[in-house]
């Protein structure tokens, strides 16, 4: 799987409650969710949002409550992948569960980072990453980026779309 998108940049510390408000928890589906996914920040981020596009963000990426919602969320508005310096543990794993994919690279974020700061609003820095093998390479920059990649049950996870697609997987094949 090889995911290309558009970048959307985030600070240090983004918490479960900016990705998506716990006013909205109460909604019933997910997409209606993904509607008001950083809301608090942007009003207008869900309606502008390019599906397809990737997240990348600093340190903490998701921390706060261990909300679930929060990486569903996302991953219905459409978000490819999130990179970002680090990650709450509890998201890490909720992404995992429903198969988002994320990286842990902080020397890519910093020259995704560094790229946007020299281009427009509308110049986007595209991104090719590939989860199995942890890598990320960035359109404009010669450098390619690794991140760890995750054992192989744990892509199969991702590939899958998840825990439960992946159990209704194993289910059918019995």
């Amino acid at each position: 799987m090889t995911l290309k998108g558009r970048t959307y940049l985030f600070e240090d510390h983004i918490n479960t409650d900016i990705i998506i408000a716990g006013r909205y928890c109460h909604l019933a589906s997910i997409d209606e969710m993904a509607s008001h996914i950083m809301e608090d920040l942007d009003e207008d981020f869900a309606k502008e949002f390019e599906r397809g596009s990737i997240i990348v963000a600093g340190k903490n990426f998701g921390c706060g409550s261990s909300r679930e919602e929060a990486p569903a969320a996302l991953k219905a508005a459409g978000v490819s992948c999130i990179i970002a310096e680090s990650f709450a543990r509890i998201f890490f794993r909720n992404c995992i569960n429903i198969g988002l994919p994320i990286f842990e690279c902080s020397d890519a974020v910093a020259a995704i980072k560094k790229l946007s700061s020299h281009k427009g609003e509308n110049d986007p820095v595209l991104i090719e990453a590939s989860p199995e093998k942890g890598s990320i390479a960035v359109d404009g920059i010669d450098e390619a980026f690794t991140s760890d990649s995750f054992p192989e049950f744990m892509n199969e996870l991702i590939l899958r779309g998840g825990l439960i697609a992946d159990a209704k997987l194993r289910l059918k094949n019995q």
